[in-house]
């Protein structure tokens, strides 16, 4: 027994000097920063607005790797494959975590497959109307949904989507339903907004304003600031929200040195004036929120895309 005792004292303290080494050295080499979608859309610009600022703050390289398909788990699939080393981590949006696991039962991983590092930016989203929609205000909006939910057309660039998600939450929150069109990505979708070929949509305010579609309401606690005259759903009676937001993960397994120096890392890049330029100019807002609390953000929202999935027959039986 006491042989065994030894060996335990042994292992752990093997166990603390290699952390504390690691916490000395770390980052020795480059960092590959996993995008789980293509070059050239938000997410990716995001990633590259983070990196060059990651980059300064930890002294290493951070080297992007888009792994794009299937509503961006094939690049989530790398990062859970990963080392848990603290060398390979991923910019993604909450979507692949919190929806897409509910959606389909055979990925293999979940929310615990991973350390939440922090929170990076938050993109509000508006209900946005259509020209030639049969209602121009929110209220116009709840009484012909209520009246006539079988004529109620909305779009989505993909099931179980994030905009798809946020509207079945808008739908639920009114005590409406309606019928869902799924489009190839945004634009599509915003000609067949602007054609009358559907109704209404969620998505970002920058989508609305570059077509100067109207704006029903947002789907915040509180007013947007650019958009100071669009109430909220909840000051019109009806609570729910609705976002994109991405941040940095690593495997479950990284150790804490890395994840701490990761997110202090992340904390420094956010607070850049040149990061907060690029995020805005997105149409997002640069937003930093530490490990603990980035995780509690997407915890929430994986019970909220759980609950609207099940509800709405979506994904594998």
């Amino acid at each position: 027994m006491a042989r065994a005792w030894s060996a335990l004292l042994a292992m752990a303290a093997v166990t603390a000097l290699a952390s504390s080494a690691l916490a000395q050295t770390y980052p020795s080499r480059p960092v590959t920063m996993v995008v789980p979608f293509p070059p050239g859309g938000n997410t990716d610009l995001m990633a590259r607005a983070l990196q060059t600022e990651m980059t300064k703050a930890l002294g290493q390289s951070v080297i992007i790797s888009n792994k794009g398909g299937a509503a961006g788990t094939i690049g989530i699939l790398d990062l859970v494959r990963a080392e848990p080393d603290g060398y390979t981590m991923a910019m993604t949006p909450n979507n692949p975590i919190t929806a897409q696991p509910h959606f389909n039962k055979e990925l293999r991983y979940g929310m615990d497959a991973f350390r939440y590092v922090c929170l990076t930016y938050y993109t509000p989203y508006v209900l946005i109307a259509g020209p030639k929609a049969p209602f121009k205000t929110f209220q116009e909006f709840v009484a012909f949904a209520k009246a006539k939910p079988e004529k109620v057309v909305y779009g989505h660039p993909g099931v179980a989507g994030q905009p798809h998600l946020v509207m079945l939450g808008v739908l639920k929150a009114i005590g409406a339903d309606g019928l869902g069109v799924p489009f190839q990505g945004a634009g599509p979708m915003s000609h067949a907004l602007l054609g009358g070929t559907i109704m209404a949509i969620t998505e970002s305010p920058p989508v609305a304003k570059a077509s100067s579609l109207p704006i029903l309401a947002a789907l915040t606690d509180a007013r947007i600031p650019g958009l100071p005259d669009v109430p909220t759903m909840k000051e019109l009676g009806y609570p729910a929200q609705g976002f994109s937001a991405g941040g940095l993960i690593v495997p479950a397994k990284t150790p804490d040195a890395a994840v701490n120096a990761l997110e202090k890392a992340c904390a420094t890049a956010t607070a850049a004036p040149e990061y907060k330029v690029i995020v805005e100019r997105l149409g997002a807002e640069p937003r930093y929120l530490p490990g603990a609390a980035f995780r509690k953000m997407f915890d929430e929202d994986s019970v909220a895309s759980a609950d609207a999935i099940k509800r709405a027959g979506l994904g594998a039986k």
